[in-house]
């Protein structure tokens, strides 16, 4: 398989081609990692990776700067069906629109919006960061496959991805109030925490994402 990881300018690309490779060997694969500035990349992968670190503004407009690359997206992973990971920012950039300083367009992929974070205790801060656990939906996703229900996932943010859709929340983390962790639709998840430094569990969810034929 050829995993294509987008490279805009934004997140630990190294992190993640060396989680996604270890997670595919440790099932007994082999996964080729293209860090990919080419939408012409896009073409012969079989999967495609968004990661992102930042501002959701700055991240759109580094993923617009490469030309040809969202609309290289649309074709592969939304008529093209092939299973799409966004992760942090590259999640929420699967949103209508982003609330960070300002109001930025998303991709429209998954319906809803990217608002700040406002824990209930005020004694949280902001950003979220570090561990906490996962509390899955009931109707169990195929990437979240041999999860145990409140394992903890590593966390960096401060805003979130509040969906219109309620059934386009997997999973949800409680941190002075609930908001979704994992959100998905057809052959598209997304995660809030970062798979490739949860350990175990974000090994087991990559693993499950490569094997995924939605």
């Amino acid at each position: 398989m050829t995993v294509a990881l987008i490279d805009y300018g934004s997140g630990n690309l190294r992190s993640a081609a060396k989680a996604i490779e270890a997670a595919a060997l440790a099932d007994g694969r082999k996964a080729r990692v293209v860090v990919a500035t080419d939408p012409r990349e896009l073409e012969d992968a079989s999967h495609v990776v968004l990661p992102g670190v930042g501002a959701f503004g700055d991240c759109k407009r580094g993923l617009a700067a490469l030309p040809g690359m969202i609309a290289a997206l649309e074709k592969n992973v939304i008529r093209g069906g092939k299973p799409f990971l966004g992760v942090c920012v590259g999640m929420q950039l699967m949103a209508d629109r982003g609330l960070e300083h300002g109001v930025h367009e998303g991709l429209g992929w998954i319906k809803g919006e990217v608002r700040r974070l406002a824990p209930a205790d005020p004694a949280l801060k902001i950003p979220h960061m570090g561990w906490n656990d996962l509390r899955f939906k009931a109707a169990r996703h195929a990437v979240l496959a041999g999860l145990k229900p409140g394992g903890d996932a590593y966390f960096v943010h401060s805003y979130y991805l509040a969906c219109a859709d309620p059934g386009n929340v997997i999973a949800e983390v409680d941190y002075g109030g609930t908001f979704a962790a994992v959100v998905g639709r057809d052959n598209l998840i997304g995660t809030q925490f970062h798979p490739e430094k949860s350990q175990a569990l974000g090994l087991r969810l990559i693993g499950n994402f490569l094997a995924w034929r939605p």
